[in-house]
């Protein structure tokens, strides 16, 4: 861990929505731990259990052990080889399960869309049956924003807005696989009592982005770093708020603590809402001080390349709001502090 990380770990201890005592003792299993968010949740959980001394347990199911070895190698955890989706053999006693493992990038979404539902709607089911024989608290799965489709304009979605999907578009592998798992998750919760729990997250970054990811933040993160142009492929009009590292962290957290059973909840920060287009401008301005300039090079078929249709995502966190949970990063204080972390 670097100085960046230690700082957002220490301010997560230190929330006044987020009642530390109350991990005590207790056993949190996360999937996805080498992830962005996985990451930054075992880390920022490892050091306060370590700082306020609470003794909590961690259960890593991981694909790459060699990989969650070294980043968590300062760390006590439990760390176990798992494929999303295999049956789950394990007889550890577990309070809270955060499923963060799934696959992410949209160009994967588009030429392996099979792999992208079975990798959501197995790796939920494993686990889910695994939680019918053995109690938790609370099983917290991560889906996305995507699965409201495409709001009008101007208009403020919340949790009951469901989208619509193309089947026989390959790109919706993704939305469609995680309301399968949403469903699958209520079913649960229905017939078997599972205490289940839906965070649809904004796209997110922050501290632990890799300086090779896909996605366009990392895109011109890597252009504000190397001073070179920003060049958009596409007219960057998509419309969406954004999730700091650490505010996601809180908010799997303060969910094990506080979210209703068989209940969805948004997370963003609505502060972060622009286009692409704008956060493209505002990189080049704020954080790269004028030194590049945003230019367009629109593709043919930008489909082909992965990217989703033109969004207006503008998302109501009302309801994770009234839990006590609130976003703390802006926009261009996310892209700087991924940038320290980078650096570092």
């Amino acid at each position: 861990m670097n100085k960046v990380q230690i700082e957002d770990y220490e301010k997560i201890g230190r929330l006044d929505f987020l009642d530390w005592e109350l991990f005590r003792n207790k056993t949190i299993l996360i999937t996805g731990a080498t992830g962005l968010i996985g990451s930054n949740l075992v880390n920022a959980i490892a050091y306060n259990s370590l700082n306020k001394k609470l003794n909590i347990k961690l259960v890593l199911l991981v694909r790459n052990v060699e990989m969650a070895r070294e980043l968590f190698k300062w760390a006590d955890v439990k760390i176990i080889s798992y494929t999303l989706g295999e049956k789950l053999d394990l007889e550890d006693s577990v309070d809270y399960i955060a499923h963060l493992a799934s696959p992410t990038s949209s160009r994967y979404f588009t030429e392996k869309p099979v792999d992208t539902i079975l990798a959501n709607i197995e790796g939920h089911r494993a686990l889910l049956e695994w939680a019918v024989k053995h109690p938790i608290k609370k099983f917290v799965g991560i889906s996305t924003m995507e699965v409201y489709g495409f709001p009008q304009k101007e208009h403020k979605v919340t949790e009951n807005e469901l989208g619509s999907f193309d089947t026989m578009n390959a790109r919706n592998s993704y939305p469609i696989g995680k309301i399968a798992s949403e469903a699958l998750c209520n079913g649960f919760y229905v017939q078997y009592g599972i205490p289940t729990v839906i965070l649809r997250a904004t796209q997110t970054f922050g501290p632990g982005v890799m300086y090779d990811d896909g996605r366009v933040f990392a895109q011109f993160m890597r252009c504000a770093i190397e001073k070179k142009d920003i060049v958009l492929k596409s007219a960057g009009l998509t419309e969406r708020s954004y999730l700091y590292t650490a505010d996601a962290v809180s908010a799997i957290l303060l969910s094990f603590l506080k979210a209703k059973a068989g209940q969805s909840y948004t997370i963003a920060n609505p502060d972060t809402y622009c286009s692409i287009k704008d956060m493209a401008q505002m990189v080049a301005d704020e954080v790269a001080d004028r030194q590049i300039k945003v230019v367009f090079d629109i593709a043919d078929d930008i489909e082909k390349l992965g990217y989703a249709p033109t969004l207006y995502m503008d998302l109501d966190v009302g309801k994770m709001e009234e839990l006590g949970w609130r976003p703390s990063m802006g926009l261009r204080d996310m892209f700087i502090r991924m940038m320290m972390d980078i650096e570092a």
